[in-house]
């Protein structure tokens, strides 16, 4: 299936790029998606610390990725 990943903050820096388009296996959770891209790019955080987002609204760790979502990826933001 494809899909969008969506990196904020830290780890778009990390990834340098916020956008990536992606072939995926259909059975794959968000947590195998986020290990995958972990080892990839070094992410420092793991899922305890990141929010994910399915088509812009929040989601679980277990919930399913479908053909065509995007998903994001959202650290941490310290600001004021």
């Amino acid at each position: 299936m494809n899909i969008t990943v969506l990196f904020f903050a830290s780890l778009a820096e990390k990834a340098q790029q916020g956008q990536q388009q992606l072939s995926l296996a259909d059975n794959l959770s968000l947590s195998e998606l986020y290990t995958q891209l972990q080892q990839q790019y070094g992410f420092e955080l793991d899922t305890s610390k990141v929010r994910v987002a399915i088509n812009d609204e929040f989601a679980s760790w277990d919930d399913a990725i479908n053909e065509g979502d995007t998903i994001a990826f959202i650290p941490p933001v310290a600001g004021g």
